[in-house]
């Protein structure tokens, strides 16, 4: 069996243009969306994310505010730039591009956003909703895999769902999003014992540990829908992803490549919490 792809790169660009549509019906009402993102120091893949995005913005008609502070910010400074921000009724979404400089902590940083206005899905109220089922504003990657099956008319309900990995941006709330969607869901991660087992038992397999070409042709069964979140570079400085492609693609039904798979989809999922900031939005009263 090969494969068939999942392109998220086609996918993103369909979807970009449903949002620009809605953005400009929000235009004509009186309301245009604002992204205000925070850049800390000359990171360059962070300059590299931020100018994507701004791109991605230009292009959906959201209007897009760039902030670019130097390194040695204090952590007190930063706060107070997202507090004027959250008062700002010209900014319906925040984004503090991380990660951040040592001296700043970023649980502080995420939690000083207004959750009304955070388009990352990162603030714990935010996750607390996602966690109880209830509307909220969720983090791109994982919100961005879900749209992906959706568009290909996967069903979920009573699947087996793999997540390797279990971090806080993807991993964990990828396996909360498809428990929402009635799947069974197995969390996998660097301590799971024997972890071909559990991927081999997966209907749907997701990627999401960072390893160049870890998740082999053994690691999956016949017939599973394999997502790659995996964004690495092989020894010979080639963009690939936490899955070897060549062996996998020979096992699975479905598979996301890389690049041009799960990536395209964030900062699409990050224009449509932005669109949908600015319409629930209300104007904040300042706290002065």
């Amino acid at each position: 069996m090969a494969a068939e792809l999942i392109n998220g790169k086609e996918i993103a660009k369909k979807k970009r243009q449903e949002i620009a549509e809605k953005v400009s019906e929000l235009k004509e009402r009186g309301i245009h969306p604002g992204l205000a993102v925070i850049l800390v120091g000359e990171d360059h893949a962070s300059r590299t994310y931020v100018r994507n995005k701004e791109k991605a913005c230009g292009e959906a008609g959201i209007k897009s505010l760039l902030y670019e502070l130097p390194a040695s910010i204090s952590q007190d400074q930063l706060l107070e730039k997202i507090e004027e921000l959250n008062t700002n009724d010209d900014v319906h979404g925040i984004l503090v591009q991380l990660p951040l400089p040592a001296h700043i902590e970023e649980k502080t940083i995420i939690e000083a956003i207004s959750p009304e206005k955070d388009v990352d899905g990162f603030h714990p109220i935010n996750i607390g909703r996602m966690m109880t089922g209830q509307d909220a504003f969720l983090p791109c990657t994982p919100y961005g895999i879900m749209v992906m099956l959706d568009e290909i008319g996967l069903e979920l309900t009573g699947k087996h769902v793999v997540v390797v990995g279990r971090s806080n941006i993807v991993g964990k709330p990828s396996g909360q999003l498809f428990l929402n969607k009635n799947a069974t869901v197995t969390y996998c991660h660097s301590r799971t014992t024997d972890l071909e087992y559990h991927t081999r038992q997966a209907d749907i397999l997701v990627s999401a540990i960072g390893k160049p070409n870890f998740i082999r042709g053994s690691h999956i069964k016949e017939g599973a829908t394999v997502i790659d979140v995996g964004i690495n570079r092989n020894e010979e400085g080639k963009l690939c992803g936490d899955v070897h492609f060549g062996e996998v693609s020979e096992k699975a039904a479905y598979i996301t490549p890389v690049p041009g798979g799960v990536g395209p989809m964030t900062i699409t999922m990050l224009l449509f919490n932005t669109l949908k900031a600015a319409s629930q939005s209300k104007p904040v009263l300042s706290k002065a």
